[in-house]
């Protein structure tokens, strides 16, 4: 067995960014996985340097002292660095399964811890890699995927008959409904790409026959959940 490490440049993203815009973990998020006898804890943690990457590394290790295996891979924006390590896993089983999860979904400055604790059974290559791969996947989705952009806030006040078609119309559009006050009338507290604000807006108008039209509340470049 080998402890493959490996470094990459992210030159050929999967889907298309501006510069400012981009998906990031929405928190930290952790899962747990069996595979005959052989528990995988996933760890999925946000960091913004390689420094961050490796004290969250060190600190499961520290956490798992009996474990076989913490493998890991992150991406860093920053650079467009990618690294990963099998940690004494069979090389290409479970560092690069691992990053491919986090490339396909198209997060960057994440890294995903996965500890193993060995069962007994030996999973062999391929049953390691869907397992190390499945764990990552699972880690990802309790951490949340955010997208960091531009984003205009907007307050939409809308009568009550009127409030779910609103409501799809602003999140067809790429908005979020932050909050809703039900009064006299139903105000929604949203948040719509700044490219997209102009075009909603128009949407609503002709949506409602003039009755909405939204406010806008400022703007920020900031993480939003989106899954």
């Amino acid at each position: 067995m080998s402890d493959c490490i490996g470094v990459w440049r992210d030159s050929e993203p999967k889907r298309k960014k501006t510069m400012n815009e981009y998906l990031v973990p929405a928190g930290f998020g952790t899962a747990g996985y069996i595979e005959k006898k052989s528990r995988f804890i996933g760890a999925v943690h946000p960091c913004e340097s390689e420094e961050e990457a490796i004290a969250f590394i060190r600190k499961t290790g520290e956490e798992h002292r009996e474990a076989r295996h913490h493998v890991y891979a992150y991406r860093i924006r920053d650079n467009h660095i990618m690294r990963y390590s099998d940690n004494g896993e069979p090389q290409g089983t479970a560092g690069m399964p691992t990053l491919e999860v986090l490339r396909r979904e198209g997060v960057e400055n994440v890294l995903c811890v996965t500890t193993r604790y060995f069962g007994g059974v030996l999973l062999g290559a391929g049953g390691l890699t869907r397992a190390y791969a499945h764990t990552a996947k699972l880690a990802l989705d309790a951490a949340g995927i955010a997208q960091m952009r531009e984003w205009i806030e907007l307050t939409v006040t809308v009568p009550y008959h009127l409030q779910e078609q609103v409501r799809r119309a602003i999140e067809a559009a790429g908005g979020v409904v932050e909050d809703t006050d039900y009064a006299a009338e139903v105000t929604f507290s949203a948040l719509i790409p700044s490219e997209d604000h102009a075009a909603l807006s128009e949407t609503l108008l002709e949506l409602t026959a003039g009755q909405v039209r939204p406010t806008v509340r400022g703007v920020k470049f900031m993480g939003v959940r989106i899954k």
